[in-house]
């Protein structure tokens, strides 16, 4: 295959990011610059560490602990390439690198070390509102956009009624962009790359903000263009769209590549990883767990109604789930998270204490949190539910992907002999038939 069917080449790219130290804290001014002058040098290459990566000594003590905990490779010696007009996706679990790949692509961010060639002009669409200037109407950043992206006027006038119609904000055109919903950004940030025709556009799961209604017209769109030959880097956990609109994906897990290939089977791949086993009564030993360690879930059970312990809860039937956790000090305000999953990876549903207006005080030591779902409303499948902890100021304090798996295997929940398949419904949901007429 020659270099001119080739849109994106990736040959051995890596990204580092040095975390920031926590800081020694200190009970007056004096205390602090005493601290400093009696460590200078550790002191110097504390700071120095923050932006420097070629300081570190392996034979040090302190930079041995800087390299182990302070040195993040959000990417590490990742290759492939993509040809025009390839549909590709890219999926993994937070924080695999998917994004941070995009931004290398997109010239937002410089990589460590490798190289990324891009044949052609590129246009994407990472965050809520990137590329827009909150002052400005969405009238006058359409023309912003247009212009970054190389356009002359009269080419934006010419796709101007296109992209409004598209975006559906013909109300609010001459509204600065700081006023609109998050909803309202995203139909606008894909409106303008879609009609401008780049060369390759570069997605992120942006697009989750967005109804069903406009996400079906965005995978129609993006259909159509790759029809003239473009090239589109897709990211998302909407495994569905993956397999309708990539023929290939990469799947990236810390940082790494680890599979290329049909996006059925790495999906699939993904997907068994998603529900790999876990000892719900031993979570302390989990090492694959996000949060600054404060507060350490332990166990995860769930009980049915007459209080005993189950992995086949019933559908319909009241369900309590039970985390056990373990604090190293007091804390206040703490907010209790979790999401359940089917095995398709599709949040089904998520249960925030927020939605009580509560949050909790916590003691140091051990302790237990319980969710009660008074009817359990999932389809006959596999489940699994992630779990975490947040303080007041929405610190992580411990998180884990995959806290339990459980299987809906009977269904009393419509009190019938029919219950729905789950490739017809994601929860269930009460209702009543009646005819009128």
């Amino acid at each position: 295959m020659s270099s001119n069917d080739v849109a994106v080449k990736v040959e051995h790219l890596s990204k580092r990011y040095r975390i920031g130290l926590k800081e020694e804290m200190h009970d007056s001014i004096g205390s602090a610059m005493l601290s400093f002058f009696k460590s200078p040098l550790k002191n110097y290459r504390k700071y120095r560490s923050l932006y420097r990566f070629d300081d570190m000594d392996p034979n040090s003590e302190f930079d041995s602990a800087v390299n182990s905990d302070s040195i993040l490779w959000a990417l590490r010696d990742v290759s492939f390439e993509v040809n025009r007009g390839e549909v590709l996706g890219i999926i993994g679990n937070n924080g695999a690198g998917k994004s941070t790949l995009l931004k290398i692509l997109s010239r937002i961010t410089d990589p460590t070390s490798g190289r990324a060639t891009i044949h052609g002009k590129v246009s994407s669409l990472l965050e809520v509102g990137t590329g827009f200037h909150p002052e400005l109407t969405g009238r006058e950043n359409i023309y912003l956009n247009g212009t970054v992206l190389g356009m002359r006027k009269s080419e934006v006038e010419a796709r101007f009624d296109q992209i409004v119609d598209f975006s559906g904000v013909e109300k609010f055109l001459d509204t600065p962009v700081k006023r609109y919903s998050s909803g309202m950004k995203v139909r606008l940030a894909f409106a303008i790359p879609a009609h401008m025709e780049p060369e390759i556009l570069i997605i992120d799961e942006v697009l989750a903000v967005g109804d069903a209604e406009f996400q079906k017209k965005c995978l129609a769109k993006m259909q159509d263009f790759t029809k003239g030959g473009r090239t589109i880097l897709f990211v998302s956990h909407n495994m569905g769209a993956v397999i309708d609109l990539c023929p290939r994906s990469l799947l990236l897990q810390d940082g790494t590549l680890v599979s290329d290939g049909p996006s059925k089977d790495i999906v699939e791949e993904y997907l068994s990883k998603l529900f790999s086993p876990v000892d719900n009564q031993n979570l302390g030993s989990v090492s694959d767990r996000r949060g600054d360690g404060r507060l350490r879930f332990v166990a995860a059970n769930l009980h049915s109604k007459n209080g005993k312990c189950t992995r086949v809860p019933i559908s319909g039937h009241p369900i309590d789930i039970i985390l056990d956790f373990f604090s190293k000090e007091d804390l206040s305000n703490v907010q209790f998270v979790l999401t359940v999953f089917n095995q398709r990876g599709v949040a089904v549903t998520n249960c925030h204490v927020k939605t009580m207006n509560r949050n909790f005080q916590i003691a140091k030591g051990s302790g237990r949190i319980i969710c009660r779902i008074n009817k359990l409303p999932l389809p006959l499948g596999n489940y699994k539910i992630a779990i975490a902890a947040y303080d007041g100021l929405r610190n992580e304090l411990d998180g884990l992907s995959t806290a339990c798996i459980f299987d809906v295997e009977t269904s009393n929940f419509f009190g019938a002999r029919y219950v729905p398949p789950m490739r017809y419904s994601t929860v269930l949901v009460d209702h009543t038939w009646e005819l009128v007429k």
